[in-house]
């Protein structure tokens, strides 16, 4: 299995996304990747690291959530690795609950959300966001 961290899904991915929502609730798993030093797209100086900076957007994202109807579930620190194997660990993993696909897309979409994303990207080396459902509400139902 090739695993590789992204910052933003691909193409293929997004069509995927974008499909016919069934209106059902999706919770979004995101194991994440930090930078040692943060890194923004605007090219500021910062004595951040990837984790801090990551952390403000975490903080922000509350909002961005509620607004949509959608919260934090969980969120830690990966402290080891149980079962399996991979070349590194994650540092964090964060589940997120949306009402549908088009609230995640609408919040994605807002402006005052892309301004909190600044973190979010600065912070990342990479992440795996995995879309999920509840057991029993697939997709054909």
């Amino acid at each position: 299995m090739k695993v590789e961290n992204k910052i933003m899904p691909d193409e293929k991915q997004m069509e995927g996304f974008l499909v016919e929502d069934n209106n059902k609730p999706i919770f979004m798993v995101n194991l994440l990747k930090f930078k040692e030093k943060a890194e923004y797209p605007d090219k500021r100086e910062t004595s951040l690291s990837g984790e801090d900076a990551y952390a403000i957007y975490g903080k922000e994202v509350q909002d961005h959530l509620a607004k949509v109807g959608g919260k934090a579930i969980f969120g830690g620190h990966v402290t080891r690795l149980m079962l399996g194997e991979v070349e590194e660990l994650w540092d964090q993993v964060a589940i997120a609950m949306y009402p549908n696909r088009k609230a995640m897309l609408e919040m994605i979409s807002d402006p005052e959300y892309i301004k909190s994303a600044q973190h979010r990207v600065a912070g990342l080396a990479g992440q795996l966001n995995i879309e999920t459902n509840l057991m029993g509400e697939n997709e054909s139902s």
